[in-house]
């Protein structure tokens, strides 16, 4: 089965019409899509009384998929706080969740420095030991890792210590880039970003504030044709994973929704939501 939805709730002004719409994002959310990514946790370790609000805000069916903190990805190469106490820290945090059944899978969206070498590989073992009870998205950014000498062996292993493959689409830049590969390496579960294909604005700039590159790194819409191929592609990963979660992370300008709205009709996909008085698409 294929689950569509957009990176957080927060950001998509289309959904959100009222001032009690507003006032209850996440529960309006839940009435338009079946799952989320939780982008929020990639800031901070959040605390266990914000995962039990989002629980209790979302039905039983719901699933979410929680990013790990930057820290614990490595994209503070000096984390100010040991890798073993940010590991016990997430696993608390997201508890109300795991207990719920709605922690579908972790992310671990690794840093564009994160490149094939033997403590890279030691980490991703120690990341597979300390959250050995969790289903483990690993999206990499660096792409030695789907070079051609390194592809077959980066899949491999991927599949030995059950990680998910994150299946990118994304801008193709040679610095901070990695091919789409769709190729499912974990039976239950599937993940796919769609990130736009900005390759101008994908990175940051000389002299650009991390406010200015958030407000054009996703700036794209897909077209009807890009969705019909993506579509295409999803129905052929899905016949090899149990479920498939696919998030548009293309939200600088608003498209994320409407572009998930539009792939879920292509797909002729139905689920079973939270109600809602209104429909807005």
């Amino acid at each position: 089965m294929i689950y569509v939805g957009v990176t957080g709730w927060g950001d998509h002004d289309l959904l959100y019409t009222t001032p009690e719409e507003r006032k209850h994002k996440l529960s309006t959310y839940a009435g338009h899509f079946p799952t989320v990514e939780v982008d929020s946790t990639f800031y901070a370790i959040q605390p266990v009384k914000n995962f039990e609000k989002w629980d209790g805000e979302t039905p039983d069916h719901f699933q979410f998929v929680v990013k790990v903190s930057r820290e614990m990805s490595g994209h503070d190469r000096e984390p100010k706080t040991p890798l073993i106490e940010l590991f016990e820290r997430y696993r608390v945090s997201v508890d109300p969740l795991k207990r719920a059944g709605k922690l579908r899978a972790v992310l671990v969206q690794l840093p564009p420095w994160f490149d094939v070498s033997k403590p890279h590989l030691d980490y991703l073992r120690t990341l597979r030991a300390e959250l050995s009870d969790y289903e483990i998205a690993i999206e990499f950014r660096n792409p030695t890792w789907f070079s051609e000498a390194f592809r077959d062996r980066t899949l491999q292993f991927l599949t030995e210590q059950r990680f998910i493959n994150t299946i990118c689409d994304e801008p193709q830049t040679k610095e901070s880039s990695i091919p789409f590969v769709p190729v499912v390496t974990h039976p239950d579960v599937a993940v796919v970003r769609l990130h736009g294909r900005n390759t101008s604005g994908w990175l940051k700039k000389p002299g650009m504030t991390s406010q200015e590159w958030r407000h054009v790194r996703c700036l794209y819409r897909y077209s009807e044709e890009e969705l019909q191929e993506l579509a295409t592609s999803l129905r052929e990963i899905d016949r090899e994973a149990k479920d498939v979660y696919v998030y548009f992370n293309n939200n600088s300008a608003g498209d994320a929704a409407p572009n998930a709205k539009r792939l879920i009709e292509i797909l002729g996909l139905e689920y079973e939501l939270a109600p809602r008085q209104i429909s807005l698409f």
